[in-house]
């Protein structure tokens, strides 16, 4: 299904210096593409309006859709246990998803985690700028590569450019991975090798913002 731009309120508020709850509430009535009508509810931005550092995911999981918060689930408390072990202060970073809705697939009585699809992540790209342009941060962090490619394009590979400081558009972009791939991971040396990975590229986005 094609995304309806004239159904998204993000294009209408760009430009306009709308603060974040202006945007979230106007968040709440976008039906830019079709995942409204099986989310919840939508998950918008949260964290401090003048962080230094954005953290940008995929899309909100299941515990985040129900409970309307970003990484509140196992994957949140992962990255909260990174943002610990780089030393940052949930007073540092303005959390967030490129996709407001959660996309899902039935199995049994659970919701699973479905990507999005490129047309979800261009639907809902305006909100992102308009909270970009809002918070102002000075690194904007990626986790994962679903993130990753929507501001940085397609071609780009988060296993090999993770940790990197890149020029986008005058900001300066940190990718790593998402904390879920953390918790996917089998084996105790594995998990321990990505956590050490995303701390490491979180304390370089720390660095970079401290500049």
């Amino acid at each position: 299904m094609p995304e309806d731009h004239d159904a998204n309120p993000a294009i209408r508020l760009l430009g306009t210096g709308a603060s974040i709850d202006e945007l979230h509430l106007a968040a709440e009535g976008c039906t830019a593409c079709e995942l409204y009508r099986e989310a919840t509810q939508v998950v918008f931005g949260s964290g401090s309006t003048r962080a230094p550092l954005m953290l940008v995911g995929e899309q909100p999981g299941d515990v985040e859709d129900r409970e309307g918060e970003p990484f509140v689930g196992p994957a949140g408390a992962v990255l909260d246990e990174a943002l610990a072990g780089a030393g940052i202060t949930t007073d540092d970073v303005y959390v967030t998803n490129v996709v407001k809705h959660f996309r899902w697939e039935p199995k049994g009585n659970r919701r699973l985690h479905k990507t999005p699809a490129t047309r979800h992540v261009r639907a809902c790209l305006p909100w992102l700028e308009a909270e970009l342009a809002s918070v102002v941060p000075k690194v904007i962090v990626c986790l994962g590569a679903v993130a990753a490619q929507a501001l940085l394009g397609r071609s780009f590979r988060v296993t090999k450019q993770r940790g990197e400081a890149i020029d986008w558009e005058g900001r300066t972009v940190v990718a790593t991975i998402h904390p879920s791939a953390v918790l996917r991971a089998r084996e105790p040396e594995e998990r321990d090798r990505l956590r050490a990975a995303l701390i490491e590229d979180l304390s370089i986005a720390a660095r970079l913002a401290a500049d």
